[in-house]
Order: structure tokens, then sequence, then C-alpha cells
């Protein structure tokens, strides 16, 4: 196959999954070296984004995937009768945060850092597809442990968990004791 037929190939393959693909599944099934299948992974986004196509290829946490672009959503709601979606609660994007600088989590950390239930706000999120269950705690009564998913990734516009600012310091200067002078 020729450079142009793998791209060819690498579009096929991005646009029939719908979910993001990882550039090893996709080297195995071209049979093509993964460092190459990368350099065009990237290369067709460029692409994608250079002619300003109604579509982009995203990194979400190194694997890609097709979407429509942003600038394009009110004219694609329109065309599939889509309702806006209802923005997300002050609790859900508190639990959001505490998940993402966290994972993986248990409900009742969530609930002691919150100080309130947080049960129909984590199953809200997870209807929503921006929380998942990712395993038990080896603890009695072996407690759920919840994170992000790449969805959150998604629609929080960054491809990474290493995207997300950094959390301000609890201490500030005034609170640091000053160093004991010696004489």
């Amino acid at each position: 196959m020729t450079e142009q037929q793998i791209k060819g190939a690498i579009e096929a393959i991005l646009f029939a999954s719908g979910e993001p693909v990882s550039p090893d599944k996709i080297a195995k099934a071209l049979e093509y070296p993964l460092e190459k299948t990368t350099e065009l992974l990237r290369a067709l986004a460029m692409e994608y984004d250079q002619a300003g196509r109604g579509i982009s290829i995203v990194v979400l946490d190194g694997a890609y995937q097709m979407c429509s672009r942003k600038a394009f959503a009110p004219q694609v709601r329109k065309v599939l009768e889509l309702r806006r979606n209802t923005p997300l609660s002050a609790a859900a994007m508190e639990v959001l945060a505490v998940v993402a600088y966290n994972q993986p989590v248990t409900k009742a950390f969530l609930e002691q850092v919150r100080g309130v239930d947080c049960s129909g706000v984590v199953s809200s999120l997870m209807t929503k597809g921006l929380l998942e269950e990712r395993g038990r705690l080896e603890l009695p009564g072996r407690p759920l442990l919840y994170g992000t998913t790449q969805n959150f990734l998604r629609c929080m516009g960054i491809a990474s968990l290493e995207e997300l600012p950094p959390l301000p310091n609890s201490e500030t200067p005034s609170e640091t004791p000053a160093p004991a002078e010696s004489s």
C-alpha cells in the first residue's frame, strides 16, 4: 500500500470506529510500523485542521478520534434535531473536579471532600458518560472506584488529564513559619 492509501485506511478506521482508537491498534490492523502510523495520524490531523474541514481528528489520552468541528455544532444540532445539553450543575462540576484530580476515588471520598451525599450526582455523571467504574477497592465492603472517561476529556476540550490546570497551593506565604535564626 502507498502512504496515501494507508492514510485513507486510517481515515476509514477512525470514521467507522466512532470511538477513540489507539495508534498501536491501527498499526496492527494495517500491518504497518507504529512510529510511521503515528506520524501519519499526526499529518492527517494537521491536514484536516489546515483545510478547515467540518471534521477534525482529536487526540484523547493518546488515542485518535474523528469529531465534528465545534464551530459547526449549531448546524449539526439542527439537522439531527438534538436538544441542547443542559449545563452541568455546580455539584456535578465539583464532583468531576475532585475525581479528575484524585482518581480513582470512592463515593465515600467524594462525600468526605464535599460534605454531602453524592449518589445522585455520580449516577447522573455516569449516565452522561463523564464518569466510569474503575474497579473496587480492596477494603471491607469493596467500594467502587470511579474515574473520568474519554468523553470527559472530549467535553472539557483537553487531550489528557495532564492538561488540567495545577491546583493552587493551600499554604500562603503568611501561613508558613519563618525559619528560626541561629546565633
